[in-house]
């Protein structure tokens, strides 16, 4: 065949995936949802996971946190790959290896087998996410349709951190395996609708492939997520070590970015970040995903373990959070055009912040209707700002670079992710622990279970039983209540200087 002959062929193949473009979507939208659902899926599930397999208060934080520990790190190199190789055989690839950590998840007979399988979990979403994004850019040409279909990405994306309580909710109540398994049967189904709808992106072969820069990123920002996450829990490393780990990972990130400015065809395009917009763009997403996952964590506990909802039923609570941020990444595609980007993502940040402040007056009493009321605030308010975010950073690279902005924006996505739960949860135990005090008939040795988390103190209580066990739940309650409110004071004072800085660094437009 000829070049002339090709050209033709290839054109065509363009046009049809064109013309398949919303299905495409909503095969990469259900991709996306299955990799998000993943990293809250198991906050509900904490109380049936702590009693299925009695994992110490370390091991539990490694259980939930690994997954995005994994992700984040990765999501560079795996973006650039699909530049260069094809996006296309990474979602493919990516699929199967998804499928065999869920089957290895949800079989898992201690928590350390149950930590490696998310950390494969989150090898394969890695694999996945980038590819997402960069393909959204491929077969959207036109920027008004880009922009519905990323606030359908970007509702997807907070849609499923909402929505991953929820579905471990229901399942948890059967099995807690099942939250893993579940992927299995959904993955056969998208694999071979992958394969047959997916556009194959046109690799970048005739450039190189810098293993040397790969090996700095996927360091260095593993290095920094785990040295900062160290820093606060102390769970393997003294405080001096956790310290020396973060500057490592900030000397490997640093050689990374003077690395790129060196090389003539540079691993990332660091200059990116030289544009105000993307930059502001990157940090709203890192802080939007932070508030959000963690405190999510946090206040799903606090149904459960304070309010004391059975796992349906606080699921079913946190659905205004799940409809409110569909109907906010939706709506944003036409606030954002009308507004600006400045207002529009000043003004989401704004809102979840607002949308906190009532639970500092909450105590151990249910709050139906404020509670709803808030979880519509923060859903709609996280998903304005991050589809604000999410269109800039897109709109800033050229469709070659595609991989690349998407890798930096799920970065920051699965950092956020990461650091919300570390950090929020971190902060949470320093208070809780100090908080409990020691409750007459309850031994010494029992005492420092309850203070290792909620959930501990829940599985304590329950074992002594009669008013003993009672007035220990009620203690550990009130505990944990008063650190959730500095939880949420944290959160409330980051997410208002971060929507004062972006009304101040961006421009109206």
């Amino acid at each position: 065949m000829t070049v002339t002959q090709a050209a033709p062929l290839v054109r065509t193949a363009d046009r049809e995936h064109q013309d398949r473009r919303w299905s495409i979507l909503v095969l990469l939208c259900l991709a996306l949802l299955l990799i998000t659902v993943d990293a809250t899926v198991l906050h509900i599930a904490v109380p049936a996971l702590t009693a299925a397999l009695e994992p110490s208060a370390v091991q539990l934080l490694w259980i939930i946190d690994i997954y995005s520990l994994v992700v984040a790190p990765l999501l560079i190199m795996f973006g650039t790959l699909g530049d260069r190789y094809g996006r296309k055989r990474l979602v493919l690839w990516g699929f199967v290896l998804f499928g065999v950590a869920s089957a290895a998840a949800a079989c898992a007979p201690t928590p350390l087998t149950l930590i490696l399988a998310r950390a494969l979990l989150g090898v394969g979403g890695a694999m996945i996410m980038p590819a997402t994004l960069s393909l959204i850019r491929q077969v959207f040409t036109d920027r008004r349709e880009r922009a519905i279909a990323l606030g359908v990405w970007s509702a997807v994306a907070a849609a499923g951190a909402a929505i991953g309580p929820l579905v471990g909710g229901v399942l948890v109540d059967f099995w807690w395996g099942a939250v893993f398994l579940i992927n299995v049967p959904i993955l056969l189904v998208l694999l071979p609708a992958a394969k047959r709808l997916l556009p194959e992106s046109r690799g970048r072969r005739d450039r190189p492939w810098d293993a040397v820069s790969a090996a700095l990123s996927v360091f260095g920002i593993l290095a920094l997520a785990f040295g900062l996450k160290e820093a606060g829990s102390g769970s393997l490393l003294p405080l001096w070590a956790s310290v020396l780990v973060f500057a490592a990972g900030l000397g490997l990130l640093i050689a990374f970015v003077r690395r790129q400015t060196r090389l003539p065809a540079p691993f990332l395009e660091i200059g990116l970040f030289r544009r105000r917009e993307f930059t502001t763009g990157v940090l709203g997403v890192l802080l939007g995903v932070f508030a959000l996952v963690g405190l999510q964590l946090m206040l799903a506990q606090y149904l459960q373990l304070v309010l004391g909802d059975s796992p349906v039923r606080a699921a079913l609570r946190m659905l205004p959070l799940v409809i409110s941020a569909v109907s906010g990444g939706l709506a944003a595609a036409h606030i954002l055009p009308r507004v600006g980007m400045r207002a529009t993502m000043s003004g989401g940040l704004a809102l979840v912040a607002l949308a906190l402040t009532p639970t500092l007056t909450w105590g151990v009493e249910g709050h139906p209707v404020m509670l709803a009321v808030c979880f519509v605030g923060i859903g709609f308010g996280v998903q304005v700002a991050l589809l604000a975010a999410s269109d800039t950073i897109m709109a800033s690279a050229p469709e070659a670079q595609a991989g690349g902005a998407a890798a930096i924006e799920e970065t920051a996505y699965e950092l956020g992710a990461g650091l919300g739960v570390a950090v929020l949860g971190t902060i949470t135990a320093i208070v809780y622990a100090p908080g409990l005090p020691a409750v007459p008939g309850v031994s010494a040795g029992g005492m420092d279970q309850a203070r290792q988390s909620l959930a501990s103190a829940a599985h304590v209580a329950d074992q002594i039983g009669g008013n003993t066990g009672g007035a220990l739940l009620d203690a550990a309650r009130w505990a944990f209540v008063n650190a959730l409110h500095t939880t949420v004071v944290v959160s409330v004072v980051l997410l208002s200087l971060t929507a004062v800085a972006v009304a101040m660094l961006l421009s109206r437009d």
